[in-house]
């Protein structure tokens, strides 16, 4: 009698134990595939025509606008981003609604530090028609800050200006180069 209870335990233990293994192996594929959504975007949007404005005694103000064919949602990530694969075109408008443009191939935005990484023929035209080309731009969007370690090209109105690596405020008043090159002024 007792043998066939040992043998009612082993087939017991035996399925118990093939029923855990295969359980086990389905909870993985499970898991391997959470993985796989959480490395995915948590949106997607196409064909953005965002408009930042501001509202001040019953008038509504335009201050930004930015214009991207695709913008990947990666806020369910640990570090979170925004990628906009096909570049941005954006139109900034300052107090007097005069109109300073921003294009890249590629951006990413990090929203807990607030940097926008700007890569592939990045052209800013202010509204008096200067223009700065690099082919990767940070700025800093806390600080109001421009830099980059690339070449970069600089058409002023007074000349051109062209150097590896540079600082910046927003308005290219304190700018700081990294490697002087080309033609320029300084002011005593």
């Amino acid at each position: 009698m007792q043998e066939q209870y040992s043998h009612i335990i082993k087939n017991l233990v035996t399925a118990i134990v093939v029923t855990l293994f295969f359980a086990c192996e389905n909870d993985f594929r499970d898991v391997q595939k959470v993985g796989v959504l959480q490395n995915q975007p948590v949106g997607e949007a196409k064909d953005i025509d965002l408009k930042y404005t501001e509202f001040k005694l019953d008038t509504v103000r335009l201050l930004a606008n930015l214009i991207s064919l695709k913008m990947l949602d990666y806020s369910n990530r640990e570090f979170p981003f925004r990628e906009f694969p096909n570049g941005i075109f954006l139109k900034i408008y300052d107090d007097d609604n005069k109109l300073t443009t921003i294009t890249s191939n590629y951006a990413i935005f990090y929203t807990e530090t607030n940097i926008i990484d700007l890569r592939g023929n990045v052209t800013i035209t202010t509204h008096e028609q200067e223009t700065l080309v690099t082919e990767q731009l940070y700025y800093n969007e806390k600080l109001e800050w421009l830099f980059t370690n690339k070449s970069w090209v600089f058409n002023r109105t007074v000349g051109p200006l062209h150097g590896l690596g540079f600082d910046s405020d927003k308005d290219f008043k304190n700018f700081q180069m990294l490697e002087m090159g080309g033609d320029f002024e300084l002011d005593n």
